[in-house]
This record gives structure tokens, C-alpha cells and sequence, in this order.
């Protein structure tokens, strides 16, 4: 018996050594690119939230991302490697990547998954994007300050509704200060195409245009407007490496202290499915690095209406506003909901009884003097997976090679 209470009590002993908790495995983020990582534009941005991530949280996280991965199948087949292989949040900023992204999260329901661009959310899936109509506009301002010409050149890639309120915002800003201003666009199809993005902003600058704007993922736009001694609206980030004297202004994104605040949820557990779309106000779109060619009370005047949108004096869409074809859109002294906003589908940007409509400057291989568009576009189906927004056939961005190169920190 004694015997029995010395083992008991020895026992007793050793489980009362306190136990030292094992050092906790970090949680491992993935991010996935549409284009290649380089020193400005979309993706540069993101790596730049991901660094930010990594270095204010230490070894708490591991990130590491795959780039250049097109819209469609390869994106599915890469958000969900990254899911098979230990990743508990994954970070996919691109429009096209919304459908793959639900796809995969059904599949995976212990991850959660970061829709950045995207407007549709799920038990693990948020959604998030930032209003770059607000730079957008403040960009306007500054280029109808700073044409001769009265006429801007404007190098999109889809005709999704993000672009267009950029389109209209631009158009709006421009002609705040400047009621005679035009903008004509190009549409690419394509959000990385360096070459055509280059030809497209060559064929606006030879039709007058003295500014351009873009709504792409490279710099391409920025040198064509050094090279010919014209004006060039950045966007995405800081620009003036690739164009050092033609850039006015850089639109920017922010999304390191986002990316930050989603990361740190998941590892407290406070993680939710939200539906974010932050701007001016809460610090994820800011206009910044003005140009050498912009004159002090431009620059003043611009950073005056930013404040303005961050204190919810100005709002962008404020009536009155028509659309390309004269047809009123909003009434004075009214705005647009931000449900009117996310749902715009068409060209417009101009106060009734101004003139000088948003026109295209090109159509397929054949350039043309730009025009108004005779109709409102029609209206853009949203459940679009396998075909690019209006287009009748498979989006040629989709179907280009496999995804790039893994890299890790």
C-alpha cells in the first residue's frame, strides 16, 4: 500500500512540472498576382502590403506569393494549391479572381480567403476594394489645370464598373475646372500588355491628347508620355522613375495597413466575411508625388479637395450629371448611393449643356477620330466566368500560359 501511495505521489510530482508550450507555428498567407511583380503599378502595390505584413509581424506569419497568373483556370488551380498546402489566408487581388475564389473556398472551409476587388463574400470569404473614383477625380482636377489642349487620353483595360467610375470621375474632376475638356478612351482588353497599352497611348497622343490617364497594370503609359514630352497621370503607385518630368500626379492604394488588420484577425480570431470599400477618408486611396510641371497652386488645390472628400464635402458623383448621350443621369443637389455607383454601366461624365463627350479613340486595329458614343453600353453581366465581361469570345488575357513563378520569403 505504501508503495502504492510513493508511486502515486512520485507521479503527482512529475505532472506538477510545469509545461512550456510549444513555440506556435506561424500562419502561413498567400497572395496571388495577375501580373508580374515590377517596380510600379497594381501588383507592386500588393507586394509592397505584403512586405509590410511580413516585417511588422515578424515570425508570427510566413507570406509568400505566386505572380503573373491569369484570370480563369490557372487561377482556380493555384488559389487552391495554395489552400492544400497549409495556407489559412489567402489574399487574391484581381476582379477575375472572385469565381475561382468561391470555388476553392467551398472546398476548404477552415481557410479564409480575401476577394480584393471582388463584391461577393461567403462563411470565408471576404470582399474588399477601394474607391478610385475619388483619385480619379482629384486626377481630373489637375488635368484640366494642366491641358493645353483641352483633350486627355484615357488607356483602359476592361469595361468592368470600376473602370468606368474611373473613366467618369476623371471626366467629372476635369471638367470642374474646365468645362471645354474631352476625355477619349482605348479600350485593351487586357490589364497587362505593356506593348498595347504603349500603342494606345501613342494613337491618343496623336489625336490631341496632351494628358493621359490609364487604368492598367504597367508603366508603359507613363514612358510613352516622356518619350513624346506630354503629361501622364500615374496610377496605383509613385511613377516617376519611368517618367521623371511628364508625370502630374500619382494616384496611389493603400493596402498595407488592410492586409495588416485581416492577417492579425485571423491569428486572435476575430476574423469576418466583411464587405469593405474604403477610399480618401479611410487612407486607402491617396493623390501624392506631384510632378515637377505642376505648378504650387495646382498642387493646393488639388490636396484642398482631397480633404474635402475624406470630410464628405465633396462627393465626386454629385448631380447634375448626365451620361455620353445627354440623357440626364442625376439631378442637382442629389448623389449617387454607393449601390448606383458599383452598378455603373455606363460612359458618361459631363453636367448637362456641356459638350464634348466621353468618345472611343479606338476600335479593334483601326484607329478613328473620337466621338459620343450613340447608346449607353449595355449593361455588364457580373456572373461572367469563362467570357470577359461584353466581350462574344474567350477573353484573350485568360488564355495565356500557366501561372508564373513561386517565390517565398
Amino acid at each position: 500500500m505504501y508503495k502504492n501511495l510513493a508511486a502515486i505521489a512520485m507521479a503527482a510530482c512529475v505532472f506538477s512540472i510545469p509545461a512550456y508550450a510549444q513555440p506556435q507555428e506561424p500562419l502561413k498567407v498567400g497572395f496571388v498576382y495577375v501580373a508580374p511583380v515590377t517596380d510600379a503599378g497594381w501588383v507592386h502595390q500588393h507586394e509592397a502590403a505584403r512586405q509590410y505584413v511580413q516585417s511588422s509581424m515578424g515570425t508570427r506569419v510566413r507570406t509568400s506569393f505566386v505572380e503573373n497568373v491569369p484570370e480563369g483556370p490557372d487561377a482556380e488551380r493555384v488559389i487552391r494549391d495554395l489552400a492544400a498546402t497549409g495556407h489559412k489566408l489567402i489574399f487574391a487581388p484581381s476582379f477575375g479572381y472572385m469565381e475561382p475564389m468561391l470555388k476553392v473556398a467551398r472546398e476548404f472551409p477552415d481557410v479564409k480567403f480575401e476577394s480584393v476587388t471582388g463584391y461577393k463574400t461567403a462563411d470565408n470569404v471576404a470582399a474588399s476594394n477601394a474607391r478610385y473614383y475619388e483619385g480619379r477625380y482629384l486626377a481630373g482636377i489637375a488635368a484640366g489645370r494642366m491641358t493645353k489642349s483641352n483633350v486627355a487620353g484615357y488607356v483602359a483595360g476592361f469595361p468592368i464598373p470600376e473602370v468606368l467610375q474611373g473613366i467618369n470621375a476623371f471626366t467629372l474632376g476635369m471638367r470642374s475646372v474646365n468645362p471645354a475638356a474631352q476625355v477619349k478612351v482605348v479600350w485593351l482588353n487586357a490589364w497587362f500588355d505593356p506593348a498595347k497599352e504603349r500603342d494606345a497611348a501613342m494613337t491618343l497622343m496623336n489625336q490631341q491628347a496632351d494628358v493621359l490617364a490609364f487604368h492598367t497594370a504597367s508603366t508603359a503609359v507613363m514612358a510613352a508620355a516622356q518619350e513624346r514630352g506630354k503629361l501622364a497621370i500615374a496610377y496605383h503607385s509613385d511613377m516617376r522613375k519611368a517618367a521623371p518630368d511628364s508625370q502630374v500626379l500619382a494616384v496611389t492604394h493603400q493596402w498595407g495597413d488592410y492586409y495588416r488588420q485581416r492577417t492579425q484577425a485571423v491569428l486572435d480570431g476575430s476574423w469576418k466575411p466583411v464587405n469593405v470599400w474604403g477610399g480618401v477618408r479611410e487612407g486607402m486611396i491617396r493623390v501624392d508625388h506631384f510632378g515637377p510641371k505642376v505648378p504650387k497652386a495646382v498642387q493646393q488645390e488639388v490636396l484642398a479637395r482631397q480633404q474635402d472628400i475624406a470630410a464628405g464635402k465633396l462627393k465626386p458623383f454629385a448631380g447634375p450629371i448626365a451620361d455620353n448621350t445627354g440623357r440626364a443621369v442625376l439631378a442637382k443637389g442629389r448623389a449617387l448611393s454607393d449601390a448606383q455607383i458599383l452598378a455603373m454601366d455606363y460612359p458618361g461624365g459631363r453636367r448637362p449643356g456641356q459638350g464634348g463627350e466621353v468618345g472611343r479613340a479606338r476600335r479593334g486595329s483601326r484607329t478613328r477620330r473620337a466621338s459620343s458614343l450613340r447608346r449607353p453600353a449595355p449593361r455588364i453581366r457580373r456572373s461572367c466566368r469563362r467570357r470577359c465581361c461584353r466581350r462574344a469570345s474567350p477573353c484573350r488575357f485568360r488564355s495565356r500560359s500557366a501561372a508564373g513563378r513561386w517565390r517565398s520569403r
